[in-house]
């Protein structure tokens, strides 16, 4: 299903977040009725303590990003990985998306101009979940070999296509314990 709006209206967070959804207090819940998160799985590959090298992809600014769009964004890198070192690599999401977002729908069609003037700083209703994430944050983690390094660095150039905002790149090696 498409979304309404596109990500830009909430790219941004410039308003108080609204994530108050209580299983045991339903009466304290600020929001009613929590969307559907596109997010089903958060970590693939093989765990294994043998990996030397972990590649992060680090946000540069406060971003807001939808559950869809991190889910375009782990399955484009998730193939990319599995298409060249399968079992190779330990790939985990570091974000959750815990934001709810709203939005006041508004009638379209012939006549509509006439009943849908709305209200100033309308509240709306729920419509997507998304995460926040601030600057230097990780969004994705790799854990591979060294010599896969080129390989994880590409998965998350793909993966950094479908998010909007900017990110970078950084590998560190894995210190044995």
């Amino acid at each position: 299903m498409a979304r309404l709006r596109p990500a830009r209206t909430c790219r941004i967070p410039n308003s108080q977040a609204w994530a108050r959804y209580s299983l045991r207090k339903p009466r304290k819940n600020y929001v009613r009725a929590l969307p559907h998160s596109s997010l089903n799985v958060f970590k693939t590959g093989v765990d294994s303590g043998a990996y030397d090298t972990a590649v992060t992809l680090d946000c540069e600014r406060l971003v807001q990003l939808r559950s869809n769009a991190l889910e375009a964004a782990r399955i484009a890198a998730g193939k990319y990985l599995e298409a060249n070192i399968p079992g190779e690599y330990w790939f985990t999401l570091s974000v959750y998306p815990h934001n709810v977002i709203r939005e006041k729908r508004m009638a379209t069609g012939a006549g509509a101009d006439r009943i849908s003037q709305g209200m100033t700083l309308a509240f709306g209703k729920p419509v997507s979940v998304a995460a926040r994430v601030r600057p230097g944050q990780p969004v994705f983690l790799i854990k591979i070999n060294g010599a896969n390094l080129d390989v994880a660095k590409k998965a998350l150039k793909r993966a950094m296509s479908k998010l909007s905002g900017s990110y970078r790149i950084s590998s560190v090696p894995i210190l044995a314990s």
